[in-house]
């Protein structure tokens, strides 16, 4: 065979089936199974269902007087007797028996000037008082002798024993020696009254507490020149402030718009932003009779039942206004949310939370309810978000998207 004849050879194909093609017909309809699967899981999973709009709300802690409350109203708390401790006289401070905080009853020495000038002042009226005390003695001696000089030159005159000018003689004595007795006497209250004057003028330096009270700020130190107006340069006014801590109150500032819903002896409730933990009841101790044009509000006194130690001076608070008493139950925080959250499916009362993109079925249970809101015994946790009055079409594991 030459090679122009095995050029000519080919190799019939058309009787070798073509697997390719079968191959195919068979990936589409596979395909498209497998996608009606997949689409069907996705589905099933909410993945491809459209996300609700829902609207949410957190879950609080609130204390149960929230729900009766008419007004709030902020203010700070205030000692009502209060004073700044100074003193009558010009001096430098020498001793200083205080510090802030310390507690002081009414009459206790709290602070002492220098009083070496006023103390001599004193020895020397106390000095004068004892001359003038000898010399009323002394007249008094003379007024006794005089006196009996008198009566005996009396009977004798009368007997004709002695002349006339004798008994004159003896007469003068005895009214002379009256009048000094008499001078005397009246030297001696000068000389006590100057001795008192030098004792109150030597206790100015001795500044006391004018009443049972707590040191609020110390002003002043050993060596500061105190004065009573504190004219002088760097000098002070005053030692210390101090406060009775059992006049406690607070002070809140009520809308003009809105005082019409307070009345005296109403029942309170203080929150104080320094102990967040604790609720004091109290009542309204006071209106005071005039507005703040420039706030157009009026000065409300709220008084607290009972005052605790923790309660100090120009703390901020906030006064809930109430309708009613608060009773013992209801001084403790609960766990709340709207009754509206809650919706019963399958007999069980359930809260929709919101975990990411989805909404949870959490089985809870309710305890009281207050108004528009129910506690929560179980179930949720503080800020927990859930579902606002979720609707039928709301179940485990809807896809949600929160309203604007």
């Amino acid at each position: 065979m030459t090679e122009n004849d095995l050029s000519q050879l080919r190799i019939n194909k058309s009787g070798i089936p073509n697997r390719s093609s079968k191959r195919k017909r068979y990936v589409l309809p596979v395909l498209l199974v497998g996608l009606m699967i997949a689409t069907g899981f996705l589905y099933k999973k909410g993945i491809l269902t459209p996300a609700a709009q829902v609207q949410t709300v957190s879950v609080q802690k609130i204390y149960p007087s929230q729900t009766f409350t008419v007004l709030n109203a902020s203010g700070y708390v205030v000692a009502q007797r209060k004073a700044a401790v100074s003193t009558k006289i010009t001096g430098r401070l020498v001793y200083l028996a205080v510090e802030e905080g310390s507690r002081v009853k009414k009459g206790d020495i709290i602070a002492r000037l220098e009083n070496e000038d006023t103390l001599a002042v004193k020895d020397q009226a106390l000095a004068g008082l004892k001359t003038a005390q000898f010399q009323l003695e002394q007249s008094l001696a003379e007024l006794t002798d005089a006196t009996l000089s008198y009566n005996r030159s009396k009977e004798l005159v009368a007997a004709g024993y002695i002349a006339k000018s004798e008994f004159d003689s003896a007469d003068a004595r005895f009214k002379r020696a009256k009048a000094g007795a008499r001078a005397n006497q009246a030297a001696v209250s000068n000389s006590r009254a100057a001795l008192k004057g030098a004792e109150v003028t030597l206790d100015y330096s001795n500044l006391r507490a004018p009443f049972d009270a707590v040191v609020l700020t110390k002003n002043a130190d050993i060596g500061d020149i105190v004065t009573p107006l504190g004219a002088a340069a760097n000098a002070k006014a005053s030692v210390v402030d101090v406060a009775d801590m059992d006049s406690l109150k607070v002070e809140v500032d009520v809308s003009e718009s809105n005082i019409e819903k307070v009345f005296k002896h109403q029942p309170c409730e203080i929150h104080l932003d320094a102990l967040p933990s604790e609720r004091f009841s109290g009542k309204v101790h006071m209106i005071v009779p005039t507005a703040d044009r420039t706030k157009a509000s009026v000065m409300v006194k709220v008084a607290f039942d009972v005052l605790s130690p923790k309660v100090l001076p120009e703390m901020s608070a906030k006064v809930a206004f109430l309708l009613r008493e608060i009773t013992e139950a209801e001084m403790q925080p609960m766990t709340a949310v709207p009754t509206s959250v809650i919706v019963h499916r399958n007999n069980r009362a359930v809260v929709f939370r919101i975990a990411g993109d989805r909404a949870v079925g959490v089985q809870v249970v309710p305890g009281r309810r207050m108004n528009d809101m129910s506690e929560i015994l179980s179930g949720l946790n503080i800020g927990d978000k859930v579902v606002t009055s979720p609707t039928e079409n709301i179940i485990e594991g809807t896809r949600v998207k929160f309203a604007q």
